[in-house]
């Protein structure tokens, strides 16, 4: 007679539409564990070896307090900048049929393939004081390069893909009938887009929010172009860990990095708890 667990145990092994579930989740977990446990287990051990009086004066110190209030401060309002826009531009992109349509969808990608130095000169260019931009901007007091400004400039340059990538497939699969039978049963505009459509496109958002705050949180080649690293201004993060290690101080470069891998995890772990609920609550 076969035993419950014996059952159990058949259940979790039998076969599947496609095999090697075994070979499979191995080779996942021992991928996962090399490239990315090891290296930041090694961040830790690292800064561990501080001792706790040591790290503590690293991670109070005014300049790197200041560096990560910028890094994550400036990455959060070019995602909640990018939630806004990039759900429009995946709407347009969609419901729209117009003259070039396919050439403004082909220009959302080009932050992935254009090296992030490139990006970073170009709108450094475009922004300084005697730039394009910059020239129009400076008589009304606008000033845009090297400052935090510029850093959400470059972010939100960098970060627009993902949220219009991640929210423009959900927008394909609602029908046109949902907004007519809206309009149908008489609600306005506003209703509509949030009481009908935006309950649908939640969950999305959100992973597009994730998506482009993470990148804007470690992002480096086209922002220290533009945000001229000034100290207590506008210096990031992860260009004081450069500095650190240049002047090979590694203690304070791992403890910095790993105050940084703390931050990021615990605001993606809220990020995801925030996706639980909307998923939940909009199916």
């Amino acid at each position: 007679m076969t035993t419950a667990p014996a059952k159990a145990g058949w259940r979790f092994r039998q076969p599947s539409v496609i095999p090697g579930f075994g070979l499979t989740l191995g080779f996942s977990l021992a991928y996962l564990t090399l490239i990315i446990l090891i290296p930041l287990s090694g961040l830790v051990w690292r800064s561990a070896s501080l001792g706790w009086s040591d790290f503590w004066a690293i991670a109070t110190d005014r300049r790197t307090v200041k560096a990560l209030e910028i890094s994550f401060g400036t990455a959060f309002i070019a995602a909640s900048i990018n939630v806004v826009f990039g759900t429009i531009v995946a709407w347009v992109l969609v419901r729209y049929r117009f003259p070039g349509r396919r050439v403004i969808d082909a220009m959302v990608d080009l932050p992935f393939a254009l090296p992030t130095a490139v990006a970073g000169i170009a709108l450094t260019t475009l922004y300084s004081p005697k730039g394009w931009m910059g020239a129009l901007l400076a008589p009304l007091g606008i000033k845009v390069a090297y400052t935090p400004l510029g850093i959400v400039i470059a972010l939100v340059f960098i970060g627009l893909p993902f949220v219009v990538r991640t929210v423009q497939p959900i927008i394909e699969e609602i029908d046109k009938e949902v907004e007519e039978a809206a309009a149908t049963l008489g609600a306005n505009r506003f209703q509509t887009i949030f009481l009908v459509l935006f309950p649908g496109l939640a969950p999305a958002v959100v992973t597009g929010f994730a998506l482009a705050f993470a990148r804007g949180v470690g992002e480096y080649g086209s922002v220290i172009f533009i945000a001229g690293n000034l100290p207590y201004i506008s210096e990031i993060a992860p260009l004081l860990i450069v500095i650190r290690l240049e002047e090979y101080d590694y203690a304070a470069a791992t403890a910095i990095a790993t105050i940084m891998l703390a931050l990021s995890f615990a605001m993606l772990l809220v990020i995801n708890l925030i996706q639980s609920w909307t998923r939940k609550r909009y199916g």
